[in-house]
C-alpha cells in the first residue's frame, strides 16, 4: 500500500442551510506539491481550514501528518494535529509586538518545549534559508510583503511540520518576489530529512500549474480522482 500523506474520505462541511463540501476524497503522497483550486466560493478555503482544524468538518474523515480528524475533535487532538500541520495564513498572522527570530521562535519554545538555544539556532538557519537573516531582530512593520510571506514560511518550517497548508501564497506579491517565493517553495520540498507535503490554495492557476504535482479543483463541493475536476500535473 502506498504511504499517504494527506487523505479525505467523505469529508463534509456546512454553514447553517449551505453545504460547502460535499463528500469530498482525495490523496497526497509525502513530499508532493498539491495546488487546490476553483472558483471564488467554492470552498478551497474552508477544505484547508479542516485539514487544520481551524474549521471542524461535519462528515467524513481527514488523516494528515499522522493525524485523524473527525467530527468534535478534542482540544488535546487539535494540538497535536496542528504540531504536525503548519499553517501560512493569507495575511501572514505574524505578531506585530515581536521580532521577526521570537516570531520564530515561539511555537518551537511553547509547543514543542525546545530550549532557547535550540530555538533560536534553528530559527537562525531558516532566515538564512529565505534570505532574511539580516532582518531577525526586525518587526513585521518593518518589512516588505514579500519578506513578511518569507517570514511566515520560515516560522511555519521552523515547527517541524509533516504537512504545510498555505492559504494564497503568492497573491499579493510583485511578479519578482512571486517568483521567489515559488523557488523558495520548491526548496522547501527538496530539502531536509523527511518528505514535507504542501497543499495550497490559490486563483493563479499558471502558477499551480507550473508548480503542484498535482492539482484538485473544487466543483460543486467536490473534489477527486473519480471526477473530471482531478488533473494531474503532466511530468
Amino acid at each position: 500500500m502506498k504511504q499517504r500523506s494527506v487523505v479525505l474520505r467523505a469529508v463534509g462541511k456546512r454553514f447553517g442551510s449551505r453545504e460547502v463540501l460535499r463528500g469530498v476524497h482525495a490523496e497526497a503522497a509525502p513530499g508532493t506539491i498539491v495546488s487546490l483550486v476553483g472558483s471564488s466560493g467554492s470552498g478551497k478555503t474552508t477544505l484547508l481550514r479542516c485539514m487544520n482544524g481551524l474549521e471542524s468538518i461535519d462528515a467524513g474523515r481527514i488523516h494528515i501528518g499522522g493525524h485523524l480528524v473527525e467530527p468534535n475533535l478534542g482540544d488535546a487532538a487539535l494540538t497535536r494535529l496542528r504540531a504536525d500541520v503548519g499553517m501560512v495564513f493569507q495575511d501572514y498572522q505574524l505578531f506585530p509586538h515581536l521580532s521577526v527570530l521570537a516570531n520564530l521562535c515561539l511555537a518551537p519554545r511553547v509547543v514543542r518545549k525546545r530550549s532557547r538555544a535550540d530555538a533560536e539556532r534553528r530559527a537562525t538557519e531558516l532566515l538564512e534559508r529565505v534570505g532574511l537573516a539580516d532582518r531577525k531582530d526586525s518587526r513585521p512593520s518593518e518589512l516588505s510583503g514579500g519578506q513578511r510571506q518569507r517570514v511566515a514560511l520560515a516560522r511555519a518550517l521552523a515547527q517541524d511540520a509533516k504537512v504545510l497548508l498555505l492559504d494564497e501564497p503568492t497573491s499579493a506579491l510583485d511578479p519578482h518576489t512571486r517568483e521567489e517565493v515559488v523557488q523558495l517553495l520548491r526548496e522547501v520540498v527538496k530539502r531536509g530529512g523527511s518528505p514535507l507535503t504542501l497543499v495550497l490554495v490559490t486563483h493563479d492557476l499558471q502558477l499551480a500549474e507550473t508548480l503542484s504535482d498535482e492539482v484538485w479543483r473544487l466543483v460543486d463541493g467536490r473534489l477527486g480522482e473519480d471526477t473530471p475536476a482531478f488533473v494531474p500535473n503532466p511530468p
